[in-house]
């Protein structure tokens, strides 16, 4: 359990870490932003196949490759309708930036609910990991989720200074995101040892989560600003470095 609680901690410290940098270097390049954002998709593309996927086939063979395939389109499906009802974390993120005289603490209140809400599935998705009791695989997944949190700590502070918050406000409202993802990783990991018998569609649902913010988030991301190419393989790195590591721990 105290691995569990320091990993959770870790997770929603990485956003963090970002906001940090984000205070830092307040005009991070695209270029910069896009490749780090690549790896991390890498990573967390890896982490869902090799540390959710795959092991929701193998506890799930009784259940049959149906409960793997239901789960993952139902962890897609549920993000997708956090989507509709929440605006596109990356959007949005965009729309703040370009609208600085604007912008106003009801946009600032959005932003952060977009955040928020993203979060959450996340943190589920490593706690999940940690239920299933493959505590390295867990390890990979919840690193990879961290990876991708630094990138999106350090896009979140411009828009908030530019629509006047303080910076102190500013750093709370960034820890206060990150904690959102400590709660989400303390929730999947006890629900699924409680109930032990939904660990395989928790798995899967866990992986379709990551999937489709890989898909519809991140890689749209890292593709829109002239530098795909770089962003390409900069995932294909992000995906060999989680495949490496989890051969050397398996």
């Amino acid at each position: 359990m105290e691995l569990v609680l320091l990993t959770a901690l870790g997770v929603g410290g990485a956003t963090v870490i970002g906001a940090v940098i984000g205070f830092a270097f307040k005009k991070i390049s695209h270029s910069f932003s896009d490749i780090v954002l690549s790896f991390a998709a890498g990573v967390m593309l890896a982490a869902a196949v090799l540390g959710l996927i795959v092991p929701s086939l193998e506890n799930g063979r009784s259940y049959g490759i149906f409960m793997t395939v239901a789960g993952i389109f139902a962890g897609a499906l549920c993000l997708n309708l956090i989507d509709k009802l929440v605006p596109h974390l990356h959007r949005l993120a965009g729309q703040e930036s370009e609208s600085h005289s604007n912008a106003n603490l009801s946009k600032v209140l959005l932003f952060v609910s977009a955040i928020a809400i993203h979060n959450l599935p996340e943190g589920i998705a490593a706690g999940v990991g940690f239920g299933s009791g493959d505590t390295a695989g867990a390890l990979v997944i919840a690193g990879g989720i961290a990876l991708q949190n630094i990138p999106e700590g350090m896009v979140i502070i411009s828009p908030m200074l530019a629509a006047g918050v303080k910076p102190s406000r500013t750093f709370f409202i960034a820890m206060l995101t990150g904690l959102i993802e400590v709660v989400g990783t303390l929730i999947g990991y006890f629900a699924v040892t409680v109930a032990s018998f939904i660990l395989p569609f928790a798995l899967a649902f866990a992986g379709g989560t990551m999937l489709y913010v890989i898909s519809d988030e991140m890689i749209p991301e890292t593709h829109a600003h002239g530098h795909q190419r770089g962003a390409t393989y900069a995932l294909l790195v992000g995906f060999c470095v989680m495949l490496i590591t989890d051969v050397m721990l398996g």
